[in-house]
């Protein structure tokens, strides 16, 4: 007991950390321990304080060309990165022409969304869900999971966002034309292909039943496109080579009733492209027998038959078809129009965003890609903010030399100045301040600045709705953005701010037009190169196929697309439903 009283001394006594309590019980000869750690306040404040900030959470709506592209070029170390999409793959639009008629199989061009996503500085987290509603003033977006309803759990799932990109592209454009929707098949998702794809065999298994008249047969091979656009055409053509280098053969009794037509409001197909690639197309598909009819207007669709409008004559008529593919351009998805309404632009096509992708009127949203337009800001709207800066002695006037000065912030602000110096053959930018005998006027008042610069904003233009040239560069862009925003923060890197003193952070998005290529069929193409550049005929057909084999977003998908088109010249396409 005087060993166990002395033990019992020394442990109160113990100015140890750790106390240690052990108890003999002769009688059961059991051992008992019991050790006492207390808290080290110390120790534990320590921790607290190395505790990581949150990340920003970066919220990604889309998973098309846009946001791909935003998600690829990321670096997510810094950001918590979240993606929802209806869609589980990226699909390479540009192809679809192809797959609609077997050239290219449709795997052959979509890549898992997961596969391209997968970081090894950090994870990126996607729902296979369809965005319902944004809501900017609490930061949410509200989701429905694209799933089985009979599966346990809600579909129904919201997501708040410190940053948000909307990048969902854009639906089909009916113009609210009666019949549309309910007839006519489109090109704009891989389904939309394959579905054309059957729906072209069909009329060529309909046409050979055997008690069929030959107007019934002649009406079921009549192939209809609506659209002179890229698309329209390109699977015309696509259509034409279908048809005759492959189905004829084993159709052979209905070869000729065969019909393609190719419906366009314009006044010529590709009026987006060259003049000369235009007429190029339209005499390469009179060639090939596709009928091309320009200046028409579609009324309405019906199950058998379309009805359009000549515009130069006024006249009416009615055309039998066995199908109508309808490929006119896009319009603004339902989501979209219910946020642009919340923010205030409810009379606009698309979100209207600034130079920088930020969506006007709403904190921290940016959007990109068909969904979006860029409002330039026009020099107009500057000139006085302009004249101020530039004016550093404050004498009302300005000199060439602080004109200089400010010259190369004016035209990465308003690229519609580097524009307006081009059209007008001008050497250097301060050849505007030339009056009207050619003499360079040493200094100008703001009234002399105003009128040099009053016609600069009507080279303001519209970028191209193409995925491949604008979204891609979109995402590209702001995932710089978003990768160097700490260091541009304190350092920026854009044009002076003529309203007040300082930079913007980041330069505004700029667009590189790399070209535009308009395949033709019979192994021609035409494109549209830099520098006003065109090229048509088989060599340029050959730049198709290595340029859109480059764009692929992984060599899985380019192995499979040279596959395909390697198939296809050595047995043709196939033809079965599958």
């Amino acid at each position: 007991m005087r060993g166990f009283s002395y033990f019992i001394k020394h442990f109160h006594g113990s100015p140890s950390s750790s106390k240690l309590l052990i108890l003999l019980s002769i009688s059961g000869g059991g051992l008992v321990a019991y050790a006492d750690s207390p808290v080290d306040s110390r120790s534990n404040y320590s921790k607290s304080t190395n505790v990581e900030p949150k990340k920003k959470r970066i919220l990604v709506l889309g998973t098309g060309w846009a946001g791909t592209s935003f998600l690829k070029d990321l670096d997510i170390s810094s950001y918590d990165v979240q993606v929802v999409s209806p869609r589980n793959y990226f699909a390479f639009t540009p192809l679809l022409p192809s797959v609609t008629c077997g050239t290219v199989e449709a795997r052959s061009i979509v890549e898992p969304v997961r596969n391209i996503i997968k970081k090894r500085n950090g994870e990126i987290k996607y729902w296979e869900a369809e965005c319902l509603k944004i809501d900017p003033a609490s930061k949410k977006v509200f989701c429905k999971a694209n799933l089985d309803e009979a599966l346990v759990g809600s579909n129904y799932f919201s997501l708040n966002y410190d940053y948000l990109v909307i990048a969902l592209g854009a639906r089909v454009n009916t113009f609210n034309t009666p019949g549309v929707l309910e007839f006519c098949h489109f090109i704009k998702e891989v389904e939309d292909a394959q579905k054309i794809r059957i729906t072209v065999i069909d009329r060529f298994e309909k046409a050979v039943l055997p008690d069929l008249t030959e107007e019934e047969r002649r009406i079921n091979l009549h192939f209809v496109i609506v659209g002179g656009g890229p698309t329209g055409c390109e699977f015309a053509a696509e259509l034409h080579d279908f048809i005759y280098e492959d189905l004829v053969k084993l159709y052979p009794s209905v070869k000729d009733l065969i019909k393609i037509t190719l419906i366009q409001s314009g006044d010529h197909i590709l009026n987006t492209f060259d003049e000369r690639i235009s007429t190029f197309a339209e005499q390469k598909f009179r060639r090939d027998g596709i009928e091309v009819l320009t200046g028409c207007r579609v009324l309405s669709v019906t199950e058998s038959s379309i009805n359009i409008k000549h515009k130069s004559t006024k006249e009416l008529s009615s055309v039998s078809h066995g199908m109508v593919v309808w490929s006119t351009g896009v319009g603004t998805r339902p989501v979209v129009m219910d946020f642009m309404e919340k923010v205030g632009q409810t009379d606009r096509r698309a979100l209207a965003t600034d130079e920088w992708l930020r969506v006007k009127g709403c904190e921290d949203v940016y959007a990109l890609g068909d969904c979006a337009t860029i409002d330039q800001r026009k020099i107009m709207e500057d000139i006085s903010s302009i004249f101020k800066a530039a004016d550093v002695d404050n004498s009302g006037t300005l000199t060439i030399e602080e004109f200089r000065q400010v010259m190369e912030d004016m035209i990465i602000r308003y690229p519609q100045l580097d524009l307006y110096c081009k059209s007008k053959h001008l050497l250097e930018l301060t050849d505007i301040f030339k009056d009207s005998k050619g003499n360079v006027r040493a200094e100008v008042d703001l009234k002399g600045f105003r009128r040099a610069l009053a016609h600069v904003d009507s080279q303001t233009k519209s970028l191209p709705a193409t995925a491949q040239v604008v979204a891609a560069q979109q995402g590209a862009y702001l995932s710089r953005c978003f990768n160097r925003w700490d260091r541009c923060k304190s350092n920026p890197e854009g044009p002076l701010l003529f309203d007040k003193s300082g930079r913007h952070e980041f330069r505004p998005f700029l667009y590189k037009h790399l070209g535009q290529f308009a395949p033709l069929g019979g192994e021609q193409a035409a494109a549209e190169l830099p520098g006003d550049w065109v090229s048509m005929g088989r060599s340029t057909q050959w730049l198709w196929y290595s340029v859109y084999l480059s764009k692929q977003v992984s060599w899985r998908t380019r192995v499979l697309v040279v596959s395909d088109w390697t198939r296809r010249y050595v047995f043709g396409r196939d033809s079965s439903r599958v």
